[in-house]
């Protein structure tokens, strides 16, 4: 009886940790570029979850994976706090909100005009995201940036993703060059350590592979034979396929998507070949992705759309379907691999030689969020004379989102809402 209590009480200590997870999955806009600053203001400086050395190694653990990175290192939080269950359960209460709110605007999309008064709330949430990433990009600069070596491979990081930037290859490849420059060139006389080796379940690496060949198997075996549910095995494999295959996060997965649903099934080989192809129509699809940006969340959470989308001449509970089937197939190759190699990520770091590629990398992400900063923010600043009074209101957006992060208490969410209401307002 005792056992019994003191786990309730064990799992009652979270629920603080869980509530903030609620709240961060109601205010966190602007892709994982905006999630990372969020993070850092309210999981680091205010609650004290983590430090913000783990969260950058959790961010760099995470986009040397397929999968959605901020998605990805919330699970790791979680995994911190309590473990496996409390990874998925940190997951659930994560992409719950964004995924039913996509897929309620997949029910009434046509009902929501272009020009609707209600968009104008989300106006100002570019350039508020753009000043989270500015603080996140402070921070991490502030926090790893400690010498010549690391400022050195900043400044590569820096000027190689200027040039390449639209290339999602080039993220991988950064963090590869930081490790290798820190690894040979670093002054750190940081001995081997001993500390606690986490096991390694290759059960879940063994069910990443199991599904991803079952998925492709089981798609084209009920094409081929014509099956009357071939549909759902198609949905399934392609989602899945994405979910184990896009590096780069939401920037990435909407061309892909793009390419498989709208662009192939009108290729001629296609139309010719396999017409009953899963498709969705270029305004659908156009009208789906302009509102993943505007809802906090990941931008994943794009699925639970899609997928109802590509029912739309269906039924209202094979739309259900379709868009749990579609959530459910692209977030599970990333959670699978995070729990596979993460033990294998931190067992490494007990080596020296690890330690010292670490920390390559971590100076190399610096370089990328300079870049990512950079990039917003000509974006939204410098754009045509005519629109010169609404560049200068974004920079201001910008400045002051930042000095709010930096110098006040105030929580993020009441920042975002703070900009929502104006944007309605104004």
């Amino acid at each position: 009886m005792n056992k019994l209590l003191k786990y309730k009480l064990r799992q009652f200590k979270h629920i603080p940790f869980l509530r903030d997870v609620l709240i961060f999955s109601l205010t966190a806009f602007g892709g994982p570029q905006g999630h990372f600053g969020m993070l850092i203001k309210t999981f680091v400086e205010k609650r004290k979850y983590l430090t913000i050395n783990e969260l950058i190694n959790f961010n760099v653990f995470c986009q040397l994976l397929p999968g959605a990175t901020s998605t990805q290192t919330l699970m790791l939080i979680g995994y911190k706090r309590g473990g496996i269950w409390m990874a998925l359960l940190t997951l659930m209460v994560w992409i719950l909100p964004a995924t039913l709110f996509m897929g309620l605007l997949a029910f009434f999309v046509n009902a929501l005009q272009p020009n609707s008064q209600w968009l104008n709330l989300f106006k100002y949430v570019q350039p508020m995201a753009i000043g989270f990433l500015a603080f996140s990009t402070f921070e991490a600069i502030f926090n790893t940036i400690k010498s010549r070596l690391s400022f050195f491979i900043a400044f590569i990081s820096f000027c190689l993703s200027i040039l390449f930037f639209k290339g999602p290859w080039i993220f991988p490849v950064l963090l590869f060059i930081g490790a290798i420059i820190s690894r040979f060139f670093s002054t750190d006389k940081t001995k081997d350590s001993v500390y606690y080796k986490m096991p390694m379940k290759w059960i879940y690496i063994r069910l990443f592979f199991l599904l991803f060949f079952c998925s492709a198997f089981m798609s084209e075996f009920s094409r081929k034979m014509e099956w009357t549910s071939r549909k759902e095995f198609n949905l399934i494999e392609h989602f899945y396929r994405f979910g184990s295959i896009v590096f780069g996060g939401g920037d990435v997965l909407v061309p892909m998507m793009y390419e498989q649903f709208v662009v192939r099934p009108t290729s001629e080989h296609i139309l010719k070949n396999n017409s009953n192809v899963l498709k969705i129509e270029s305004k659908d699809f156009l009208t789906g992705s302009g509102l993943i940006r505007a809802i906090p969340g990941p931008v994943f959470s794009i699925a639970s759309f899609m997928g109802i989308m590509v029912y739309k001449d269906d039924n209202f509970w094979m739309q259900v379907l379709g868009g749990i089937t579609s959530v459910v197939a692209l977030f599970a190759p990333g959670i699978l691999l995070v729990l596979f190699f993460y033990p294998i990520f931190n067992n490494l770091q007990r080596y020296k030689a690890v330690v010292q590629s670490i920390s390559g990398i971590q100076a190399a992400v610096v370089g990328m969020l300079l870049t990512s900063f950079l990039y917003l923010l000509k974006e939204t600043f410098f754009i045509p004379i005519s629109s010169q009074r609404a560049g200068y209101i974004s920079f201001s957006i910008i400045f002051t989102t930042f000095l709010l992060l930096k110098f006040t208490k105030i929580s993020p969410q009441y920042i975002v809402v703070l900009f929502l209401v104006l944007g309605f307002m104004i």
